[in-house]
């Protein structure tokens, strides 16, 4: 599944982030990759008002951050999206707050999210204490004292002897 991000939609509702900060989208983005790592999935996250000479996309791992240029919207470039993968779209999740975007999502069956519910998912996943996977347990002193001896099996000794 996709995930389409209107970033500078999102940004204000993540604690830590700010809109004032120089590096509001880079931050955005770190933490991106960090939920896109914990969660499998592949984000597309756009950013109106591009600076000069950064309008384009750029791949982040499974993030993709998208700059639009002056004088198209996020929320316009999010649309064309949606629109550009047609009957694809059933397998899209958006994310904005901007009641024309959720309702150009609903138009083609993508699923809807709000900057804030998503946000709190973000924080939710990222707060949680990983589990343990069972396989990667510290073995006891007796397994590996058992490991030891099995590998010594067949090999020569340390002082030489077999």
């Amino acid at each position: 599944m996709v995930i389409l991000i209107d970033g500078h939609n999102l940004i204000p509702k993540v604690p830590g982030i700010s809109l004032s900060d120089p590096n509001d989208e880079d931050e955005l983005v770190r933490l991106l990759q960090q939920y896109c790592r914990l969660r499998r999935l592949t984000v597309e996250v756009f950013f109106d008002r591009a600076p000069v000479g950064r309008a384009g996309s750029q791949q982040a791992g499974q993030v993709k951050a998208v700059y639009v240029r002056e004088g198209v919207t996020a929320d316009e470039a999010i649309m064309a999206r949606l629109r550009a993968l047609g009957k694809r779209a059933r397998n899209v999740r958006v994310v904005s707050s901007d009641r024309q975007v959720q309702q150009a999502a609903r138009g083609v069956h993508a699923a809807v999210i709000t900057s804030e519910a998503f946000a709190q998912e973000i924080e939710n996943l990222i707060s949680e204490e990983p589990e343990l996977d069972p396989r990667s347990r510290l073995l006891t002193d007796k397994e590996v004292s058992d490991w030891e001896s099995l590998f010594r099996k067949g090999h020569p000794s340390q002082d030489g002897k077999e």
